[in-house]
């Protein structure tokens, strides 16, 4: 039996995603609620030491990380290699292993970086805020803002040729499809490539079963 330890507003919707287009049945979630700071539980941390989610058990084995997850889960149960492009597809089997792990190491720490400049002065003592407010708005306008600009025109290029990030519908789709809603939700951009690759993800049956699975716990 398979538990997907769930953290709430979480990266584990991929894995719960994908283990509905796997077409899996023998799996639970416990689902963790965040605390107000918006931390996780100190239960994760009894799972696993870094506290994280999303975090699959499978059998004896605790896995963690989005994309060992997806890879683990392609490699165990995906019979009919439906996600993830045969080794014999050089070009598709090197663009998914790319963006497996773009998402995470290139793209995930801007936004990240983003989030926290943003929220940063609202934390600050009241006689400093408009200092810090200043500063942030400076490392955003004169570091992040443009380094984003780079990683939209790329993406934007890239899905005006290609409807998926690795030939047919993968893995790689569901690994990248979190930084990309996070970035059509919080920046105001024109991306139209970006938004439509996201419709198209999301008309998938497995896509909606989660979300419905999903809106339960939330």
């Amino acid at each position: 039996m398979m538990i997907l330890h769930y953290l709430q507003y979480s990266r584990a919707f991929r894995i719960l995603w994908a283990l509905e287009e796997l077409q899996r049945t023998d799996y639970q979630i416990r689902f963790y609620k965040r605390q107000p700071n918006l931390a996780a539980p100190d239960e994760l941390k009894l799972i696993h030491p870094l506290g994280k989610s999303p975090i699959l058990q499978d059998d004896q084995q605790v896995l963690a990380e989005s994309a060992v997850i997806l890879e683990i889960l392609q490699q165990r149960y995906d019979h009919e290699q439906q996600f993830k492009p045969r080794p014999e597809d050089q070009e598709h089997a090197y663009q998914y292993l790319y963006w497996m792990h773009y998402a995470e190491g290139s793209l995930m720490p801007l936004l990240v970086f983003q989030l926290v400049m943003g929220n940063m002065p609202a934390h600050m003592p009241l006689l400093i805020r408009p200092i810090a407010k200043k500063v942030c708005n400076g490392v955003k306008a004169g570091f992040l803002q443009p380094r984003l600009q780079d990683h939209v025109a790329y993406i934007e290029a890239y899905l005006a040729e290609h409807d998926y990030f690795a030939g047919d519908f993968s893995f790689a789709d569901i690994q990248m499809s979190f930084p990309l809603h996070a970035m059509s939700k919080r920046i105001p951009l024109d991306i139209p490539n970006i938004r439509a690759f996201l419709a198209r993800i999301q008309q998938r049956e497995a896509f909606q079963r989660a979300q419905e699975i999903d809106g339960h716990y939330q």
